[in-house]
């Protein structure tokens, strides 16, 4: 007897619970690492269990939620039979390979494609996307996206234009320079935040030219230029502030994806291995007396307010340059918007 595939096997089981209504509609079912922690396979397999629910019309992937079971009953939703598709999928029997869509949908573009895979993006990273998986979500064939994105690589580059483009910055920039760095750094922030797997592709060595991204170079570079700093002065201060924000957002990617791994918190976390850091600490006290010191105070680590903390001190930085320079002579620079 032919052993059932591991990706039918789970997404059956995942099935039933929806049939007993244990996940109802709206409900998020369990993402591709949660699959992979629970049941002890592959990231690949994982996959296969979403796209096969997801073809027989069981769930769809929400921004911000993850994949969800679907109300089949809503009056906004239609079933469409992709009769080229094997009748049995993920391990349970279906008439043909149906996938949902809303009522009126418009027919395929770039825009349909981007929303998709920033969805999908949102919901479990950017490892998680691929054109299939995208392909999947939309119920079309995996090539007809290539008529709209030439390749993955672009489409990434589309979806953080996009997000980008959702909170764009404001038309009147602030009359203070520390407030228009501030500006633009807090609003790029802002952006991450809402979409933190978008920071990991843009590049500080070779920035990709983006509609939404370029006004943040302009508005930063073009303060500073205000201000009388020259180009390699420029550079230095507007890279190190958006080096800040993109590390800020990595790290708040990272602890989000260590999050769905592992479902544990990072105070969790630190609170399961303070025995384990007390030991290596009071083995070599002298040696690590103000890690020490900071263990035995307790640190709440928020990654937002350690990008606070860190971009106050940058712009205070920009503050002591500017007034080097008018000091030494260099520029003679109206001090009073220091």
């Amino acid at each position: 007897m032919v052993e059932e595939a591991p990706y039918r096997r789970i997404a059956a089981e995942i099935r039933e619970r929806i049939a007993r209504g244990d996940l109802a509609p709206g409900d998020r079912i369990p993402s591709t690492r949660e699959i992979t922690r629970d049941w002890g396979v592959a990231m690949a397999t994982a996959t296969k269990v979403i796209n096969a629910l997801r073809e027989a019309g069981l769930v769809e992937t929400r921004s911000g939620a993850g994949s969800v079971v679907i109300d089949r009953s809503s009056p906004q939703v239609e079933v469409v039979i992709q009769p080229d598709v094997p009748a049995h999928a993920g391990g349970f029997h279906v008439a043909a390979s149906p996938r949902l869509r809303r009522a009126g949908e418009p027919e395929l573009n770039r825009d349909r494609v981007v929303s998709s895979a920033v969805a999908i993006a949102d919901a479990e990273g950017l490892s998680m996307l691929t054109m299939r998986r995208v392909a999947a979500d939309l119920g079309v064939a995996t090539m007809s996206l290539y008529r709209h994105v030439p390749s993955k690589e672009e489409l990434i580059l589309a979806m953080i234009d996009a997000v980008f483009g959702e909170n764009p910055l404001p038309e009147e920039p602030p009359a203070d320079w520390r407030a228009r760095l501030e500006t633009a750094a807090r609003q790029m922030w802002q952006s991450f935040a809402a979409h933190p797997w978008a920071a990991e592709p843009l590049s500080l060595t070779r920035p990709q030219l983006l509609p939404n991204v370029l006004p943040y170079s302009e508005w930063s570079l073009g303060t500073l230029r205000e201000l009388g700093f020259g180009v390699d002065e420029m550079m230095h201060i507007h890279l190190s502030l958006f080096g800040h924000v993109r590390a800020s957002a990595l790290n708040l990617d990272a602890e989000l994806r260590a999050r769905e791994d592992t479902g544990v918190t990072n105070d969790e976390w630190a609170d399961q291995h303070g025995d384990e850091l007390e030991a290596v600490l009071s083995a070599a006290a002298e040696r690590f007396s103000a890690l020490r010191y900071v263990a035995e105070r307790g640190f709440d680590y928020d990654i937002a307010a350690v990008f606070e903390s860190g971009l106050r001190l940058l712009l205070d930085g920009v503050a002591v340059a500017l007034a080097r320079r008018e000091v030494s002579g260099d520029e003679q620079v109206d001090l009073s918007v220091v």
